[in-house]
């Protein structure tokens, strides 16, 4: 068995597609942050999959990882020559796996800072391109301001610090091709917010303004930022990952992907130093992207929330598990359907009652394996931007919302730290210990969860929510999930 590296490739096995340009020919067009396996199954394959086709060869990725944590990923992709095998688990079981290798360098910014920001700063560099996370654009999650108090941030802004947060390497990226006479790069978010774009304007040009209102200003007038709304289920790695790409592939990979085999990506054409020819690879380039990524977070993304504490508290483990419970598909549905819809815009072309069944076909992929405790992380990231808005636009025109309240109480209930049976919940979130200690109150106090007015702002004095949010967790106390799920269909048919 070979280890996959640049040496290796064209002994491997038949049935493993391998790049088919040479990868000598390649140069850096973008630096990308946050080189997790959404970007390696979704951003990266496309630039892949074009440069099999012989364009975009000055296109190529530079991975950059931020935190300390990332030093285990460029141990990785040192080794493999920046390679690694994204595996398609199709819904009849079958698997389809191709090796990736629009990505050809790897740097670690707390390892050499200053190898970062130059590489930004080059020429060839016209593309900035993030999947940093929901929580890693650092802003309120009810203002929306920028925080600048946070404790790395306010580091990065002190006069000749060196830079650790993206927005201080960015920053300085951004000054020294303005100071040199280079025109800046377009900054591209990937990351599964309304308004990706606009909101990583609002964060950099924040941070910048903070430390240089000159530059600040440079920036606002002059940098792009263009939307884009992405889709692609891409459970975490795992060592029977690992084992599946050996036996089936006969390679041996340290970090491949597996995820399933949908994909979209749609992107606003806001790219002022040029781009690579997208819209040839299937990516949907427009003018805008707002009504595509309202569909997806407000549909697919809310939905993933619906099912996954619910799920977790009933017993289940994996989002497939949950998505083929008769029960569970139909409250799903019904959420879609006569809550998440109608918040919606029309979107011309878009069948927006089989996209909804589409995506539950999707989550029931048992071979895709996307566990629960995946969608259950960060939620303080999550629920604020993909669910809160559907309750807001349900309560200002009048609309349902007990579906949306009972799943705010469903994620109220799994903070509480224990299942249905008693088994402890390592609940993962940035905010652990503040959602943990509001829940532990939930039956003494059953306000306490949402009176956070840092993540529900004023939801706790709307009488309307107050009741259907009571009376979901009350009966998820009283009677466990599953019952409370038949008696949220029971009380409010469809």
């Amino acid at each position: 068995m070979s280890k996959l590296n640049s040496a290796s490739l064209s002994g491997l096995p038949a049935n493993l597609s391998v790049p088919r340009y040479d990868r000598a020919e390649l140069s850096v067009g973008i630096v990308h942050f946050g080189v997790g396996g959404f970007h390696r199954a979704h951003q990266a394959m496309y630039l892949d999959r074009l440069m099999n086709e012989g364009a975009a060869r000055d296109w190529a990725i530079c991975g950059v990882g931020v935190l300390p944590g990332d030093a285990a990923m460029k141990t990785v992709m040192d080794a493999q020559d920046c390679l690694y095998t994204l595996v398609l688990k199709n819904p009849d079981g079958t698997r389809e796996g191709r090796v990736i290798g629009s990505m050809i360098e790897y740097l670690l910014a707390p390892e050499d800072p200053e190898a970062v920001i130059e590489k930004m700063a080059a020429p060839g560099t016209r593309i900035v391109s993030l999947t940093i996370t929901e929580g890693g654009y650092n802003f309120h999650q009810v203002t929306g301001e920028f925080d600048a108090a946070n404790p790395a941030v306010a580091a990065d802004l002190q006069p000749g610090a060196v830079p650790t947060t993206v927005f201080g390497l960015v920053s300085e990226a951004l000054q020294r091709r303005r100071d040199r006479g280079l025109p800046p790069f377009t900054v591209m978010s990937c990351d599964n917010i309304q308004g990706n774009g606009d909101v990583a304007r609002r964060m950099f040009t924040a941070f910048a303004a903070a430390r240089d209102p000159e530059l600040g200003a440079w920036m606002q007038e002059n940098v792009a930022f263009p939307n884009s709304m992405v889709d692609r289920i891409t459970p975490v790695t795992t060592d029977r990952d690992r084992a599946m790409v050996a036996e089936d592939f006969g390679v041996e990979d340290a970090w491949p992907v597996v995820s399933e085999d949908f994909e979209q990506w749609v992107l606003q054409d806001d790219f002022p130093q040029g781009r690579p020819p997208f819209e040839d690879a299937g990516v949907q380039v427009v003018d805008e992207v707002e009504p595509y990524e309202l569909m997806k977070l407000r549909l697919l993304n809310a939905s993933h929330q619906g099912l996954c504490y619910f799920g977790y508290l009933a017993g289940y483990r994996y989002a497939h598990e949950v998505s083929q419970d008769p029960l569970f598909a139909g409250f799903l549905l019904d959420y879609m359907a006569r809550e998440a819809a109608p918040t919606l815009a029309p979107l011309p072309g878009v069948d927006l009652t089989a996209y909804q069944h589409r995506l539950i076909e999707r989550f029931s992929n048992e071979y895709v394996r996307d566990t629960l405790a995946r969608l259950c992380a960060e939620s303080s990231d999550r629920i604020p931007k993909w669910l809160l808005p559907v309750i807001r636009e349900n309560l200002a025109s009048g609309g349902e919302i007990h579906r949306s309240a009972a799943i705010v109480a469903s994620w109220a209930r799994y903070a509480e730290g224990l299942d249905e049976q008693g088994r402890p919940i390592d609940v993962v979130d940035r905010l652990r210990e503040t959602l943990m200690a509001s829940a532990a109150r939930n039956r003494e106090d059953p306000l306490a969860f949402v009176s956070n007015s840092e993540l529900f702002g004023d939801l706790a004095t709307n009488d309307r929510f107050v009741q259907a949010y009571t009376a979901a967790l009350a009966s998820l106390h009283e009677a466990g999930a599953r019952a409370a799920v038949q008696n949220l269909a029971a009380d409010h048919p469809a």
